[in-house]
Parts: C-alpha cells; sequence; structure tokens
C-alpha cells in the first residue's frame, strides 16, 4: 500500500514541469518614461494560451507562472493616443524571471511603420544574474560533436573545457573551476552524480529546449555549487506535431585525419585506430487534448565501434579485438493544463550506457577477452511538478527519484579469478579471467521541493525549502575470487602456444602444476555507504524601486549531514546573504552589479574514500592514539568514530593453481599488514567550501538584433577541499636545482611523526606491526582566486543573411589545492603551493557565425582561441634516480594532485603551453518536403578542427595523459604526450517536422 501511495504521489501531486515569469516594461519612445494603464496581450498560439495585463505605476506587467514551451508574442495594444506594437518569439526559461521592454510611441509624433523599426528589448533588466545562453536554434547550428550537448557549452564565456583527474570526470568547467562541482539541473531539478560529479542522465540535444549557464551572483533559489549551474530546459509538446528522425555517422580514420595519439570518446575513455560512430534516433511532441495535454518522447541510440590490439610475442599472438560502446538514452514528458491557475507535469529520463574495455590494448597489450569488462554508468530520473498561481502568489511543488548505478569494471566474467602469466623471463604474456578489481556504486536519491513566489505592490519575494536524501552503498575493492600471478616453465609455454587458442585463451587452459608466485584476495567483499541528506532553505526578495531600478535582497542556508565527518557536530552556520541592483540606463542599456556568498555541496568520494580505504586494526588505532598524544589530533577524537573496516586485500606468497583459499580465511591478515597509506574521517568534520562572489557589468541592445555586454567578476574561495598526510616526514625543500641530494625513503620514514621502520611503526619503545606509512585525511582549507573581464556581442539573424556571438575572456585562476585529492607535495606545506589552477587560461576568444546564403543552406563557422594552459614541471627520474626527492614515498600517480615532487627550483604550474587554435564548420541544406506538418530533409556535415591544428592543449583532457605535465625546469622543451583531435568528419541525415 506505501508503494502505491508513493505512485500516486509522484504522478499527481509532484512535479518538474518548467515555470517561468516574465517582466514587460513599456515606455515612451521619445521621452524613455514609463507608460501606467496601458493594456497588453500575451499570446502563446503553440499551446493556446492567452493573458492579458496592465501596466502599473511603473510602466510595468508581470506575467506568472509560464509555461516553458513554445515562444511567446507580446503585444502592446493601440490605445487613442499611442500606437501598438509588438514583440514575437520570446522564448524562456525554467526556473527565471525573464524582462523585455516595449517602446510605444505618440500617433502624432511617429508612424506605426516608422516606430516598428525601433523594436524593443532583450537586455536582463531584472537582475544582476551573469549567464548566457543557448537555445534550440543555436545549438542546432553549431558543430557538435555526438549531439553530446556538453561540446556545446564551451561556446559560452566563462566556460571552457576541462582537464579533469579521471577518464570519465565531467568536461565543463566554470571560471576555471573544478569540474566536479558544476551543479547540473533539468527544469531547475537535480541532475547530478553525487560520488563524484557531473551528470546522471546525460541529456541529449533532441530533449533540449535551451540552455541557460549561470556563473555569477544567481537567485537564492540555486545553490550547492559555489561554481556555476547548468540548467537545461527540456523540450514540451504543443498543439503542433513536431518531431525528428536522424542518423548520424562519424566514419573514422577512411577520411579523418591521421594523428599519433589516442583520442577520447564521448565517455573521456581513449580510443585509437578504428574508431568510427553511429547514432539514430527520434523525437516526437505534440498534443493529446489541444490547449489541455502535451507530449514529448525522445530516444538516441549511439554505438561506438574500436579495435583493440591484443599482442602478446611470448604466445606468438596478435590480434585484433573489437569492442563496442552503447549509449541509449529515453526521454519522456507530460504536460498537463487543468485550469489557468493549475497545471502539471512528468518527466521521465533514463540512460542505459556500457563503455566496453575490450581485450588488448590501444598500442597493444596482453589482458584477454575473457577478462574483458564494461563500465556501466545507468540512470533514472522520475520528476513531477505542480504548480499554482493564486491571486497574489504561485505555489510550486516539486518531488524526483533517481537512481544512479556506475558500476566501473562489471565483468565478462564475474565469477571467475584473474591470473597474471609471467613467461620465464617475468613478462607478462596473458592477463586472463577478470579485471582484477571491483566498482559498484549505487545511488538512490529522493529531491523534494517546496516554493512559493508571492507579489505585494512592487515586491516579488521568493522563498522555499528543499531536501534531497541520496541512499549510497558502494561495494569496492580487490577481486573476492583472488588474483593470482603464475610463472611458467619454457616447456609449458611452449605447450599452451601448441593449443592455437589464441584470443579464446582461458585460465582452465594453463597447467594444472603451474607456478603461483602471488595470490591475493579482497576479505572484505561486502557493500558499504550512508545516507547523504541535504536541507536547504531560501528568502529572496526582489523590489522594483522605480521603473529604472531593481534591487535583490536575500539569503540561502544549507545544511550537509556528511559535514559531520568523523566528529559530532555539523556545519550549521552555511548563511549566504546575497544581493544585487539592475539599473537601466535607458530602453536598450542597463548596468548590474551585486555580491554574494556561494556555498558548495560535500562530494561524497571524500566520505567513502575514508570509508573504504579505512581500518580498525590494533596498530592502526595505535598510531591514531599516538597521533592524538602528540596533538596531531584533537583530544577529544573518538578514533571509533574516524574508523571503519575499509577494503583489504590478503596475500600468500605460494598457494596452488586455482586452489587459494576463500577471503573469510584470510582476515586475520588484517591485523598484521602494512599499508602505504590508509585514511581516515576528519574529527572536526568538514567545512562546506564557499566563495565571495563581486561582480559589476553593462548591457546594451545596439541595435533590434544586437547586444553587446560586459562583465567584470572576482570570486574569493575559501574551505576548499584537499588532503592532509598526519604522519608525514619532516619539510625537505628542494630550491637549487643545481645541488639536489635525494632523501632516501628509509630516512624520511625515520623522520615521521611516528616513525616507520622497515613495516612497523615506532611507538614509545614499542614496534607495532599493522600500520600505515602515510596516515591521510580529507580537510576543508584551501583558497583560491579568481578574476575577469568578459566582452560579449551576440546577433541574431532577424532579416539579415547572418548571425554571430563573439567572446573574449582575460582572466586568472589561483589557488592553493586543485582537487579533493590535492596534496602538498612537501610536509602539508599548502602556502607553498599557491599557483595557477590547471584549468587557467588566460586569453580565451570564442566566436561563432551562421550564414544563409540563399534559402534552406547555412553554414556555421566555430572558432576557439585560447592561451595555453599551465605546464607542471615534475623532476627527471633519469637525472636523479627518482621522482620522489624528498622519499616521502609519492613518486607514483597523478602529478597535479601532489603525488610526486616538482622540479627543484619551480613552484607549481610555472611553465605554459603555447595557444590552442581550433575551427569547427558545419554546413547544412534542408530540403522542403511540404506537406501537413511542412517538412524538411536535412543534409549536414562537420568537420571538427577544420584546419588540423595539433593543439597541446585546450581540449577535454585527463590530467594523467596530459601535457600539462613536464620534466626539468621551465622553458625546457616539451614532450608531447598527447594532443588535441586531428580534423574530423560526421555526417548527418535528418527528417525534420
Amino acid at each position: 500500500m506505501k508503494y502505491l501511495l508513493t505512485l500516486w504521489c509522484l504522478s499527481f501531486t509532484c512535479i518538474v514541469f518548467s515555470q517561468a515569469d516574465m517582466e514587460v516594461l513599456v515606455l515612451d519612445y521619445k521621452t524613455n518614461n514609463p507608460l501606467a494603464q496601458i493594456e497588453l496581450s500575451l499570446t502563446n498560439s503553440q499551446i493556446g494560451f492567452t493573458q492579458n495585463g496592465t501596466t502599473d505605476k511603473f510602466g510595468k506587467v508581470l506575467f506568472r507562472g509560464l509555461s516553458t514551451s513554445g515562444s511567446y508574442t507580446v503585444e502592446v495594444l493601440e490605445t487613442g493616443d499611442y500606437n501598438g506594437n509588438i514583440m514575437s518569439t520570446i522564448n524562456l526559461r525554467s526556473n527565471a524571471k525573464s524582462s523585455v521592454s516595449i517602446l510605444v510611441g505618440l500617433k502624432k509624433e511617429v508612424s506605426l511603420d516608422e516606430f516598428t523599426v525601433s523594436g524593443s528589448s532583450k537586455i536582463n533588466a531584472a537582475n544582476a544574474e551573469v549567464s548566457s545562453q543557448l537555445t534550440q536554434k543555436e545549438l542546432e547550428a553549431l558543430p557538435i560533436e555526438g549531439r553530446d550537448i556538453t561540446r556545446a557549452l564551451f561556446r559560452l564565456p566563462n566556460v571552457v573545457q576541462a582537464t579533469g583527474f579521471y577518464p570519465e570526470a565531467p568536461n565543463v568547467s566554470i571560471n576555471g573551476a573544478n569540474s566536479l562541482f558544476t551543479n547540473y539541473l533539468i527544469d531547475g531539478m537535480d541532475n547530478n552524480e553525487r560520488f563524484l560529479g557531473g551528470m546522471k542522465f546525460n541529456i541529449p540535444v533532441g530533449f533540449v529546449k535551451d540552455i541557460n549557464v549561470l556563473t555569477n551572483n544567481f537567485s537564492t533559489e540555486y545553490g550547492l555549487t559555489a561554481n556555476g549551474v547548468v540548467n537545461v530546459t527540456s523540450k514540451s509538446g504543443s498543439n503542433t506535431i513536431t518531431g525528428e528522425a536522424f542518423f548520424v555517422t562519424r566514419p573514422g580514420s577512411v577520411i579523418d585525419a591521421t594523428s599519433p595519439f589516442a583520442q577520447r570518446d564521448l565517455s573521456g575513455n581513449q580510443v585509437r585506430d578504428g574508431f568510427q560512430r553511429y547514432q539514430a534516433g527520434f523525437g516526437l511532441g505534440g498534443a493529446i487534448i489541444p490547449n489541455k495535454t502535451f507530449y514529448y518522447l525522445n530516444y538516441e541510440h549511439t554505438t561506438d565501434v574500436k579495435d583493440n590490439l591484443l599482442n602478446s610475442p611470448g604466445l606468438g599472438i596478435n590480434e585484433a579485438i573489437q569492442g563496442t560502446n552503447q549509449f541509449n538514452y529515453i526521454s519522456l514528458k507530460l504536460d498537463q493544463v487543468w485550469s489557468n491557475k493549475f497545471s502539471s507535469s512528468l518527466r521521465v529520463n533514463q540512460g542505459i550506457v556500457a563503455i566496453g574495455r575490450q581485450a588488448g590494448g590501444l598500442t597493444g597489450g596482453v589482458a584477454f577477452p575473457s577478462a574483458a569488462n564494461f563500465q556501466d554508468r545507468n540512470s533514472t530520473l522520475v520528476a513531477s511538478q505542480n504548480t499554482y498561481l493564486g491571486k497574489n502568489f504561485k505555489s510550486e511543488t516539486n518531488l524526483q527519484y533517481a537512481r544512479f548505478r556506475w558500476n566501473y569494471g562489471r565483468a565478462v566474467n564475474e565469477a571467475s579469478p584473474q591470473v597474471n602469466v609471467l613467461d620465464p623471463s617475468e613478462q607478462s604474456v596473458a592477463v586472463l579471467g577478470h579485471p582484477g578489481y571491483i566498482f559498484d556504486a549505487l545511488e538512490n536519491t529522493w529531491q523534494a521541493q517546496q516554493k512559493f513566489t508571492f507579489y505585494r505592490g512592487n515586491h516579488t519575494i521568493k522563498t522555499g525549502g528543499e531536501i534531497i536524501s541520496a541512499d549510497h552503498s558502494l561495494l569496492g575493492g580487490g577481486n573476492r575470487n583472488g588474483n593470482y600471478t603464475v610463472k611458467l616453465t619454457q616447456g609449458q609455454l611452449d605447450e599452451i602456444k601448441v593449443l592455437n587458442k589464441g584470443g579464446n585463451l582461458s585460465i582452465n587452459d594453463l597447467p594444472s602444476d603451474v607456478q603461483v608466485l602471488n595470490y591475493n584476495v579482497e576479505i572484505l567483499p561486502g557493500s558499504f555507504g550512508v545516507r547523504q541528506n541535504v536541507f536547504s532553505a531560501y528568502l529572496e526578495d526582489q523590489i522594483s524601486l522605480s521603473s529604472k531600478l531593481n534591487l535583490t535582497i536575500g539569503a540561502r542556508y544549507d545544511v550537509d549531514n556528511l559535514s559531520k565527518g568523523g566528529g559530532e557536530d555539523y556545519d550549521l552556520d552555511n548563511i549566504a546573504p546575497r544581493t544585487s541592483f539592475n539599473y537601466r540606463l535607458n530602453s536598450r542599456s542597463s548596468i548590474r552589479g551585486g555580491y554574494g556568498i556561494f556555498y558548495d555541496k560535500i562530494s561524497y568520494a571524500v566520505y567513502s574514500d575514508a570509508i573504504q580505504q579505512n581500518t580498525t586494526a590494533p596498530g592502526f588505532r595505535a598510531q591514531l592514539q599516538a597521533l592524538k598524544d602528540k596533538g596531531i589530533l584533537p583530544n577529544d577524537t573518538n578514533i571509533d568514530l574516524i574508523t571503519a573496516d575499509g577494503n583489504f586485500t590478503a596475500s600468500l606468497p605460494s598457494v596452488g593453481y586455482l586452489q587459494g583459499p576463500n577471503g573469510s580465511t584470510l582476515e586475520g591478515q588484517r591485523d598484521l599488514a602494512f599499508s602505504n597509506e590508509r585514511r581516515i574521517l576528519n574529527p572536526n568534520g568538514y567545512q562546506n567550501s564557499y566563495t565571495h562572489q563581486f561582480s559589476m557589468g553593462y548591457q546594451n541592445q545596439i541595435g533590434k538584433n544586437l547586444l553587446f555586454y560586459v562583465d567584470l567578476v572576482h570570486n574569493r574561495s575559501f574551505n576548499l577541499f584537499r588532503v592532509r598526510d598526519l604522519n608525514a616526514p619532516s619539510s625537505y625543500p628542494l630550491n637549487d636545482s643545481l645541488n639536489v641530494v635525494v632523501r632516501t625513503q628509509a630516512d624520511a620514514d625515520l623522520d615521521r611523526v611516528i616513525p616507520i621502520v622497515g613495516n612497523t611503526a615506532i611507538i614509545g619503545n614499542d614496534t607495532i606491526s599493522g600500520v600505515a606509512r602515510g596516515i591521510i585525511m580529507s580537510e576543508t582549507g584551501g583558497e583560491s582566486r579568481y578574476t575577469a573581464l568578459s566582452l560579449n556581442l551576440q546577433k541574431e539573424r532577424g532579416e539579415d543573411f547572418y548571425s554571430f556571438r563573439l567572446c573574449y575572456t582575460l582572466s586568472r585562476l589561483e589557488n592553493n589545492t586543485e582537487d579533493i585529492n590535492f596534496r602538498a607535495q612537501d610536509n602539508n606545506d599548502f602556502e607553498a603551493e599557491w599557483g595557477p589552477s590547471i584549468n587557467d587560461r588566460t586569453h580565451v576568444i570564442n566566436g561563432n557565425a551562421t550564414f544563409y546564403p540563399w534559402k534552406g543552406l547555412s553554414f556555421t563557422l566555430a572558432a576557439l582561441f585560447q592561451s595555453g594552459q599551465p605546464i607542471n614541471r615534475i623532476p627527471n627520474a633519469l637525472r636523479y634516480g627518482t621522482t620522489d626527492l624528498n622519499g616521502d614515498g609519492r613518486s607514483f600517480g597523478d602529478a597535479y594532485v601532489g603525488n610526486s615532487d616538482r622540479q627543484p627550483g619551480e613552484s607549481r604550474n610555472s611553465d605554459r603551453l603555447g595557444w590552442a587554435n581550433t575551427i569547427d564548420l558545419a554546413a547544412e541544406y534542408a530540403l522542403p518536403l511540404g506537406g501537413k506538418y511542412k517538412s524538411n530533409l536535412i543534409f549536414r556535415a562537420d568537420v571538427f578542427n577544420l584546419f588540423n591544428q595539433a593543439n597541446l592543449s585546450g581540449y577535454s583532457n585527463n590530467a594523467s595523459q596530459s601535457n600539462q605535465i613536464q620534466t626539468g625546469s621551465a622553458g625546457d622543451a616539451i614532450v608531447r604526450r598527447n594532443s588535441s583531435a586531428p580534423r574530423q568528419f560526421q555526417f548527418s541525415l535528418r527528417y525534420a517536422f
């Protein structure tokens, strides 16, 4: 009964139907004074909507609770003294208040024809929000790889492609900040994968009405990010049946230019020769009951075909192994207009994604098909919204259920052990049976919103509350079936060759008496997790002080239960005041400015890592007690609250082949095992990161279709995440590259807070086993500073044969932490880490223009010019014998999160790559087919990187594969480790009606 009640509530009493307000200002053409008591008519023929209004003493009319479906026309009705005027094709975005102004003239002073040319203004005269938008029409014109909307976002000001810290990391950075902390919304509702970050459901182009990126000083209604908001307004049906069916292909190497470097597919994973993409799908929208019930259905499928090379000379195997990626995105939206006051909507999104990891490798590998696996990223969103319009208020009640499963290595042979096969010289010749690890994360999330907007004279008061409750579960760690490392004799190797199994070789084809060098198995295969609850509330008043001046004052409050960490207190002081103004200089220009505090969400990975990589071993607890005694941990630290039984892999040096014991029989190893590092929860908890944002801007609608605006922003961020080694060795600065004395790990271990000798710790007079060299704890102490000037010129087509958008951004971002796993290179000295951010660009010139030489034919050029991203200079191991110069044991992993030292004498990110220059081209011809639905057959070709530039920075990338990590000193030669994609072609055929 409980589940039936839930479904009933979801279908009928809650929503995600997009709603918006629109303020219309009527001004005298000559005096620019507001006109009171002027009648207006607002219509939207696509949904059968009509509403009239009369201007107040400020010349304003506010139309409330409007659907984002279709486009609107505002008509100023003719009076005895004034001409009328019309403004059409007004598109609204979800959860926003739009503003337009219309000029009218006295009949005796100006003729209607003369006046109509002056048009009206679409500048933002409502608030100081710094934002930008891509409409459906612009999305259709831009060259976009694979119909992936994220590839279009970097065409907007203050948005760049991100260098992330793992292949699937979100590829959009706003204001240069870490891409994990961007807040993604669909119709104002949550669409964030909450384990790390990024979108749960990767909404495709076919279900997008428009995209809005809010970068600074946005409403208190938006929160949980100190970075920015990407809000997608989804498509709705209308009285007119509309839709599309399409096929898109990227033929690949048969036509693309060549590159010596691997590229990335849409998921962020590397691909090379043989890569092809095929996409197909459809969209269909219309009315079930005209003017009342509307629907829109969208389905898009993508298949990537990719080749790897299985190359094992020792076994005489050299085969091409084909794999695939499969992406399926299904979306349905139902809108219901019950009355002029009450409307509802239901939206369902389903994403089914399987990223293949077939045998072999990009340039050769020894992983056999039996060890193949898939990365699954499956998402479900069911969202519902009701909007009720009262006499002087608007109520919105929203509810959403979301499910996200991220199975990072779904094995083809889940019940199999892994076998790493070595030849007599101990070179690997085969990896069989299983990928060797488990990472299967599941998130079930409920979101509830209640919003009210009250209209009182010249006040628009918005208030509301929200709860997001996410239940996390992670099955992680090593292989519960065990991992074997075996060594073949020459005779055994020859026997396997004779079998001639090729890629079909399996673990059962090895001799039963093969020598086992090592066996390890996960001893705690169970899943673990916690529920994350975030409560938010806000209050905001937008005051129309005059026809020229709007003032907005508000505050937001957020509480996240994960802020408790390993302590007993929550972070309860997250009060975020925000204030801004917008002053209209005249009918076509305004200045705006504001200040606000914006709090960030807590990434669940911070909490999860501290559990998964933790232990309750007595020796480790003794280390923690010693840290308390030394004042490194607070005196009131409860060791039970900061520790947990995390994953642990037990090892045996010799067992019979495929006879290894079950992990449960090896639990005793946990208490005695030595770890290079373990993590704990922070006993002080975690303070939510926050940013002080300052902005000032100017807008001018130069002509009917030409808009210029400039924004100056300054952000100062605090409490950013980073990690601290509580058992770090003492400082060992190396500032002179000509006089470097490497400290050995043994010497550094003796110099730790708790000395490490071999695999034991020295605590007082005792030698303790079951300890860790490094004891890692996340903390919120990082800072960043960002300043940017953005100049923008945007022209709509109107009656001309062209349109364009041109943006120039001059910016600087510096910080002393880069990521949730960032650590200082030497003894937790984060002040020495100040430097440019990994995603910092000084200059970004971004422009696109579409030309319409004749009916049906269009060409779009999209150009992006960027100054180079920073280079982190690290030591040359050939020169010093190691990259771990200070001996703290972190010469492995990603140099950008501090896991290796830097070149002596160099600060972090002290060098720069050269400029990156990319021009894309789209050519499209629409062949009219006519008929009842005015259909078109659209032929299209997209060419990416038209001039085949080999850029070394400025593109979406994974830091571990980036040119941003180089050895030597600043100015030394650059070793090319990667490159932007070469010239590539994409062809499509679309039937639109």
